[in-house]
């Protein structure tokens, strides 16, 4: 933890990068994990992809159901606070997340780049109108009722990166300038399996910055770390705030 909290205070620029791992703790699933992960009984393509999407819509909003009332009810925990915490001091610049909770701003982080988008929103492909997800996911929730554009009726998507879709571009070049003018890059609960997302990490490296990984399970830039830890975010990331703060 002092090694930890010593690269960070000597940093010219911090920056967190964070993965399912740092939200399970709040009750939201992640994908991957064998017998809890999302992927455990579906197969992506045919659940979140965006073909799926527009051929299915109803097998679509059934598997997201349970997963939009876990982030519906979900509340910051002490990573995310302890993240955000760093970040108000101008310890840290930035997130560069991979989760869609909206935990990180939620738990009081500014600059966060959500790089598969957020469950906050949702639009219509059709009208291309915006709207906040809370009402229509609560309509989910409660009554299984698919949201429906209130000008178009056409049927609203989650403003969350599916299969088959690109990334937001203006988050994506954010986030590799970061990683390239970065000299600190700390994952946090992030495997890092997932591309183009998992290539941050490793841009960052490949431009001269300094790695901690704090994730659960090994990675493939794990050589590339000079701190790897393994225990859990909650209670390493506040000890870590702790000595900074």
């Amino acid at each position: 933890m002092d090694h930890i909290a010593r690269l960070i205070q000597e940093s010219r620029l911090a920056v967190f990068f964070t993965g399912a791992g740092i939200s399970t703790p709040s009750g939201i699933p992640d994908f991957r994990s064998e017998g809890t992960g999302l992927w455990k009984n579906d197969n992506p393509m045919e659940v979140a992809s965006l073909t799926s999407f527009n051929k299915t819509p109803d097998r679509f909003f059934r598997w997201i159901k349970p997963l939009a009332e876990k982030i519906v009810q979900s509340k910051p925990n002490p990573a995310h606070l302890a993240v955000a915490q760093m970040e108000q001091k101008g310890l840290i610049k930035a997130v560069i997340t991979q989760n869609i909770d909206h935990l990180h701003q939620d738990a009081g982080s500014d600059r966060v780049m959500e790089l598969h988008g957020s469950m906050q929103t949702c639009s219509c492909a059709s009208c291309h109108l915006h709207y906040q997800s809370s009402p229509y996911l609560q309509q989910l929730i409660l009554h299984n009722k698919i949201p429906v554009c209130p000008s178009c009726g056409a049927i609203l998507k989650p403003d969350i990166v599916l299969f088959e879709e690109l990334l937001p571009m203006e988050t994506w070049e954010e986030a590799n300038q970061l990683s390239r003018n970065c000299d600190l890059m700390i994952v946090a609960g992030s495997s890092l399996e997932v591309i183009p997302a998992a290539s941050i990490p490793m841009t960052a490296v490949r431009t001269g910055a300094r790695l901690v990984i704090l994730n659960r399970t090994a990675t493939h830039l794990d050589d590339q770390a000079s701190i790897r830890n393994q225990g859990d975010l909650v209670d390493v990331l506040p000890l870590i705030a702790e000595r900074l703060l």
